[in-house]
């Protein structure tokens, strides 16, 4: 009797058990039999490796299905179809964009579904249509691709900076360097000589502001004095020509006194002509002594010596 309810018991213990694993197993896929579901299809051309039959569908961060196929597309090997199982109510938007994500550290991929709004129509599925949900490069693949194009660059880089420190170049840097030193020195000399250069000229510059200086003074003097002596010299002219004036009419007045006979010259100018011509004698005569005797002009008032017995 005891061994009949121990196998009872046994049994009883095991169909629990049994049912038990049966509803964990549901639940822990988060199928519910009661529960329908919209099918949408996913076009992408990046890796989906990480993501499986059954991996997770989130609409910003909510669960909202799972994926039930993924296959190349026959007619684009570039194309891998993802096909998700979406809750019935759940709107999907034209506007949304899906992409795959990492699921936390495991490497496991998920399906993310991004953006949408309220205006934008939409997807409606049906028996023979299965819309489909725009997708873009998920950020694993933008940053394979950044770090593939940095990595290229890189190595670009590395062999222009090969090129660039080769033998020759350093070489070539060097002797700029050099040309360089000797430039800035003389750069230094030149910049010395513009230095003194512009000392002098700014003493010059000094020099030439003080002469022109002196010479507008000097000027202004001129045109000083050359305004007092155009006030003393106008009226001297003036009077000048007044006196050539009178000079000119007194002339006339005694060319026609002279012809109408009003002085006799002869009587005038007789005895003066008369001392001219004694003048004369007496030149003549002083004229024939020197040339007989020269020393007279000299020695004529010292009488001469006798000598003895004379």
């Amino acid at each position: 009797m005891y061994s009949r309810v121990n196998y009872t018991i046994v049994g009883i213990f095991v169909l629990f058990f049994g049912a038990g694993m049966v509803w964990f197993a549901f639940w822990l896929a988060k199928y519910d039999l009661q529960e329908e579901f919209d099918t949408y299809k996913l076009e992408m051309y990046d890796s989906v490796a990480g993501l499986s039959i059954d991996s997770n569908v989130k609409l910003r961060g909510v669960d909202i299905g799972s994926v039930s196929k993924i296959q190349i597309n026959p007619q684009n090997i570039e194309m891998v179809e993802v096909f998700v199982k979406i809750k019935k109510g759940i709107p999907i938007k034209e506007d949304m964009v899906a992409h795959t994500a990492m699921f936390g550290v495991t490497g496991l991929l998920s399906i993310e579904i991004d953006g949408g709004t309220n205006e934008a129509k939409t997807l409606l599925p049906t028996k023979d249509h299965i819309p489909i949900i725009k997708t873009k490069p998920s950020f694993l693949t933008k940053l394979t691709g950044d770090i593939g194009g940095a990595s290229g660059k890189i190595e670009d880089l590395l062999l222009q900076s090969q090129k660039l420190l080769s033998d020759h170049n350093i070489e070539t840097i060097g002797n700029i360097l050099d040309n360089t030193e000797r430039v800035t020195a003389k750069s230094e000399e030149l910049e010395d000589k513009v230095i003194v250069t512009l000392d002098e000229f700014r003493v010059s510059m000094a020099n030439i502001n003080k002469r022109l200086t002196e010479a507008i003074t000097d000027f202004k003097q001129m045109q000083k004095d050359f305004a007092e002596i155009k006030e003393v010299t106008v009226p001297t002219v003036e009077k000048l020509m007044e006196t050539s004036k009178n000079f000119n009419r007194v002339t006339l007045k005694v060319e026609k006194s002279i012809e109408r006979g009003d002085y006799n010259f002869k009587k005038i100018f007789e005895p003066m002509l008369v001392d001219i011509d004694i003048l004369l004698g007496q030149l003549n005569d002083m004229s024939r002594s020197i040339e007989n005797n020269p020393s007279d002009l000299l020695f004529k008032s010292r009488k001469s010596m006798k000598g003895p017995g004379e």
